[in-house]
């Protein structure tokens, strides 16, 4: 009589299960390339959670929080030096108290810094003086904060220096004029619905929509930030939905930390009237951590699929790469030379279906050989690519030769005297290799034009 197989115990399956779900989600989901709703949330999840811990987000949070610390006295003299201007810097007063209950005795301890400081700067020479140091704090500020964001989304290139001063300082101007805007537009409708008999009966349902006023005006700050910090090309609807996410955990934790304001008399007993200090830096710290993983949460929504088969890529081998490598160089040859319009690294990617890891790499060699160059493409900060030479000079033996020549090399003592013959065998064989390449020019390759093939997210 056959014995009847062991049943594994409950521990046993639980462990079975996780490991497998752990090489689903790290590996063998990357393989998928149909779009799936739950799929894509899965991947999405966990190209944010290795972006997070990867890029070191709790650091830039630190260096942030101290960059605003510097920032926010003279961020707040500029927006009160505009709104007296206007006549409306008791208006702004209440709005900042609205918008941030949790942090209204810091507010108000910073507020009496900001009238001495627009006080000393009313003449004499520190007004030039305090005028470029506001100016600089603030450009620096949103410089740290456009960095770490182009460090999230892989951009190597910043605002150049003029687009820093004019969008930032347009940006400062347009601020203090919305917050006003909204103030006054909610204070209007709230007046119509205790006047109006007609909207008497929606009183209560608008009442509880504008109670909602402040989150939705966090959500669609949250997302303005998304959209316009990165010096790249953000999709709105990955915007909105980290916006929503990182609105309503901004939020939350606003609610958190002013509940736990029952636990200040112990800073009290300690650090005495800067009691305020820590908590504001708990407070920032936490915020700035919301903001980046939000920004983590957009570069992963919108850049998902480009990561399948990630591993194959990071694995790939060196015949393999000089494929790719010569696939891209020939498309970008031959679309200059019947006059299309030249494609941008994202573009590629799409209608050849090649992962984008590996055209950006590609592309970067190409260009650092002197094989490419940039040029402005139809989509908004975004270059493409054409050939930074005549195309009747690139061969497959001139791509080889400067592809193979790119870098450094003979930096190392006496290698070459130890190893004379293996230095021999590989020139000589690369050059056999390079001069049948050079018979072959990348204008007379024949490819096929192919369409998008990736699925749409």
């Amino acid at each position: 009589m056959a014995k009847r197989k062991k049943k594994p115990s409950f521990f046993a399956r639980i462990s079975s299960w996780v490991k497998w779900f752990w090489q689903f989600v790290s590996v063998d989901i990357w393989h998928i390339t149909e779009y799936k709703l739950h799929i894509h949330i899965l991947k999405t999840l966990n190209l944010s959670i290795r972006c997070f811990l990867s890029e070191k987000l709790q650091e830039k949070a630190s260096a942030l929080t101290f960059s605003s610390i510097l920032a926010v006295v003279p961020a707040l003299a500029m927006l009160f030096a505009i709104c007296k201007g206007f006549g409306f810097q008791h208006i702004m007063q209440s709005q900042l108290f609205d918008y941030f209950p949790a942090q209204r005795q810091a507010l108000e301890y910073m507020l009496s810094f900001v009238d001495q400081y627009l006080d000393q700067m009313k003449g004499g020479v520190f007004v030039g003086i305090g005028l470029c140091f506001l100016l600089w704090t603030l450009i620096s500020l949103l410089s740290n904060i456009e960095k770490a964001f182009n460090d999230i989304w892989q951009v190597q290139g910043g605002r150049s220096f003029y687009r820093k001063v004019t969008d930032y300082t347009s940006m400062f101007l347009i601020l203090p004029i919305l917050m006003v805007a909204s103030s006054g537009f909610s204070l209007f409708m709230s007046t119509m619905l205790n006047s109006s008999v007609v909207f008497e009966f929606m009183t209560p349902l608008l009442r509880w929509v504008f109670r909602l006023a402040p989150y939705i005006l966090t959500v669609l700050f949250f997302t303005a930030i998304y959209i316009f910090i990165p010096n790249t090309r953000v999709k709105f609807k990955y915007a909105l939905i980290s916006g929503i996410i990182c609105g309503t955990a901004f939020q939350v934790f606003q609610y958190i930390y002013i509940s736990g304001q029952i636990w200040v008399s112990k800073y009290n007993a300690i650090y005495g009237s800067f009691a305020f200090l820590p908590l504001l830096l708990i407070w920032m710290q936490f915020s700035w951590l919301i903001c980046l993983f939000g920004a983590v949460l957009t570069y992963s929504s919108q850049n998902v699929v480009n990561f399948n088969f990630e591993k194959e890529t990071n694995d790939i081998s060196r015949r393999y790469s000089d494929y790719i490598l010569l696939v891209i160089a020939t498309v970008i040859v031959h679309r200059f030379r019947d006059g299309l319009p030249p494609l941008t690294k994202g573009q590629i990617s799409r209608r050849y279906a090649i992962p984008i890891q590996l055209v950006e790499r590609k592309i970067d060699e190409l260009e650092q050989a002197g094989i490419l160059s940039q040029t402005p493409s139809e989509e908004e900060r975004v270059p493409a690519y054409q050939p930074a030479l005549d195309i009747n000079r690139l061969s497959v033996g001139f791509l080889l030769r400067a592809i193979d020549r790119e870098g450094d090399e003979d930096f190392i003592d006496n290698l070459k005297d130890n190893f004379p013959r293996e230095w021999r065998v590989l020139v000589d064989t690369r050059r056999l290799m390079e001069e049948e390449g050079d018979k072959i020019a990348l204008k007379d390759l024949q490819i096929e034009e192919s369409r998008e093939v990736l699925p749409k997210q």
